[in-house]
């Protein structure tokens, strides 16, 4: 069986600190679909604490709200991203697939004799 080798790069978008990363992008993809913060914490395995926290780092980081949450009642709460989170995540989707091409060319290039 051949082995076939690739890079695997991973974009964290820092300020001071990080403040957006892989894990940040999936809990709002998630947040997306799930309608919830809570489902979506959920169908990670994270503790929904530790979801409000993630994105209250990346929001105060940011500069900007990723959430606009609607509290519970009668039909029950929810939350969806705002329009800042869609822009971010689409432009950080976008620069990730650029990159991923890129090192895959050049990593073809660079180790086609070796591997």
């Amino acid at each position: 069986m051949e082995k076939k080798f690739r890079p695997v790069l991973t974009v964290r978008i820092f300020g001071e600190e990080k403040c957006f990363g892989p894990g940040v992008a999936e809990l709002l993809r998630r947040v997306r679909s799930e309608k919830s913060l809570r489902a979506a914490s959920a169908s990670m395995q994270m503790a929904y604490s530790k979801a409000w926290t993630v994105i209250r780092n990346s929001e105060a980081a940011l500069g900007f709200k990723l959430l606009v949450s609607t509290t519970g009642g009668k039909h029950g709460g929810g939350a969806t991203l705002s329009p800042e989170a869609e822009k971010l995540l689409a432009a950080y989707e976008g620069y990730c697939s650029a990159l991923r091409r890129f090192a895959e060319e050049e990593f073809s290039a660079a180790f086609s004799d070796i591997l």
